[in-house]
Order: structure tokens, then C-alpha cells, then sequence
């Protein structure tokens, strides 16, 4: 497995909305089949990804994303269960962003969003063959399971403090300057 040394283009970091459902999904679009079978543990077709990307957006569901330039190449989707303490978190990043980094940034934001929803658990599945995203759930915690094929990561927040809401808050102030510059900087049209 080679790894890639350089570093993307600088970029930014900042929550997604519905305003961005397009963005999203051509995101998910550009993911080659192994990028797809990583993510979703099985072959995703466009009409497939075309579906997922259409209801993102709903049921509580947070999305941070990196963008370079003003698009959209790595995402990390922070998906509660009904009762809200629980929830499972999925990543998806762009071969040319891959290994510098920006995974572990956005499970970073992804952490601090789940202490501030009250989540006592994330869940993290991946394939066993998804050798990245073993690394990055390592990162995080040590419990880490072999089930039925898949590996299993569980992560227990800490409970939410105004430390971890003024994260947030600053997290979300400098994703939109991001988004700001990133927008005055392209040409008109662009």
C-alpha cells in the first residue's frame, strides 16, 4: 500500500447544509468503486449514491466537509440512531486528498458534534481490508472488534462542556470565513 507524502491543495473545513446537497453528491460521484465499496461496504451504484445523497440531510444528521477551491472532496457524516446517544460515523475522502491529514481533522469536528448532541457512542464500521480507516479509528480509541467481516470501532465521547461548544462555535466561524475567501477568490461565474 503506498501512501501519499504531498499535500493537497490548502483547504477548508466546514459544516454542510441541504444548501450543499449537490455538492455532496458529486462528491460521492467521483469515488471510484474501491472508494465506494470502502464507505459503504458494498458496490454503490450512481442511482444509489444519487438516493443517499438526497436524504443526507435529514433525521439530525451532521456533515462536515473539506473543500479545496470551492469544491468538495472529503466528508465526514455523523448519523444518530432514534434515540440520539447513539450514532455512526462514516468518512469518505478523495483519492487526492487521502493521507495527509484531513481524515483525522474531520473526526475530530465529528467528536466535538457528537458531545454536543448528547452522543455516548459512535460506531464506526469498516471493512477489514480498509487498512486507512482501521489507522484513523485507532486514533480515537482502542476498542476495536472483529464482526462478522467487518471491523467495528466504538468511540465514547465526553460529555459536552462550554469548551466543546465554543469549539463548535469557532469550528463553524471559520469554516464560513473559509467559504468567504474560498468564494471572493474565484472568478465570477466560477
Amino acid at each position: 500500500m503506498s501512501y501519499r507524502t504531498d499535500k493537497p491543495q490548502a483547504g477548508y473545513y466546514r459544516k454542510l447544509t441541504y444548501n450543499d446537497l449537490a455538492q455532496f453528491r458529486d462528491h460521492l460521484l467521483r469515488l471510484d468503486a474501491t472508494a465506494r465499496r470502502a464507505r459503504f461496504a458494498m458496490p454503490a451504484s450512481d442511482a444509489f449514491l444519487r438516493c443517499y445523497a438526497d436524504t443526507s440531510f435529514t433525521l439530525g444528521t451532521v456533515i462536515h466537509g473539506y473543500f479545496v477551491d470551492g469544491c468538495l472532496r472529503a466528508v465526514a457524516e455523523l448519523r444518530p440512531f432514534e434515540d440520539r446517544a447513539i450514532a455512526e460515523a462514516a468518512f469518505s475522502v478523495e483519492p487526492c486528498c487521502q493521507q495527509t491529514g484531513i481524515g483525522t481533522r474531520l473526526m475530530e469536528l465529528t467528536l466535538i458534534a457528537a458531545r454536543n448532541r448528547g452522543c455516548r457512542h459512535i460506531y464506526m464500521n469498516c471493512l477489514a481490508t480498509n487498512r486507512a480507516m482501521q489507522q484513523l479509528a485507532r486514533k480515537f480509541t482502542a476498542d476495536l472488534t472483529f464482526e462478522m467481516g467487518d471491523i467495528v470501532g466504538r468511540i465514547e465521547p465526553r460529555s459536552f462542556s462550554a469548551f466543546s461548544l465554543v469549539r463548535e462555535g469557532l469550528a463553524d466561524l471559520f469554516g464560513l470565513i473559509g467559504a468567504l475567501t474560498d468564494r471572493s477568490r474565484r472568478p465570477i461565474g466560477g
